[in-house]
């Protein structure tokens, strides 16, 4: 099993920057894509970024050129740097690890940008 925690989410005007973290810990060999995928009220989970254990990383449309994700193997943890935040980032967003064909899930962290 993969426990991921998440952390950095918050409520912010629109223009500012967030930066998610999300830390793996418990079976954490051989994890490979970590990211996130966020989820709107009423909308659909989709994908907002990925990123390969050897550092290839892939967005979706709606957050290219603002978002950037990152990722630490020594600490086990992803990032999410957010600028430019627009009011429809407003989202729950999910980290997600996949290892050996299982996924596993954070519990959600909130993000609110106000306009």
């Amino acid at each position: 099993q993969v426990q991921l925690v998440e952390s950095g989410g918050g409520l912010v005007q629109a223009g500012g920057s967030l930066r998610l973290s999300c830390a793996a810990s418990g079976s954490i060999s051989s994890i490979g894509n970590m990211g996130w995928y966020r989820q709107a009220p009423g909308k659909q989970r989709e994908l907002v970024a990925f990123i390969t254990g050897g550092g290839w990383t892939n967005y979706g449309d709606s957050v290219k050129g603002r978002f950037t994700i990152s990722r630490d193997n020594g600490k086990n943890t992803v990032y999410l740097q957010m600028n430019s935040l627009k009011p429809e980032d407003t989202a729950v967003y999910y980290c997600f690890a996949r290892r050996i064909n299982s996924d596993y899930w954070g519990q959600g962290t909130q993000v609110t940008v106000s306009s």
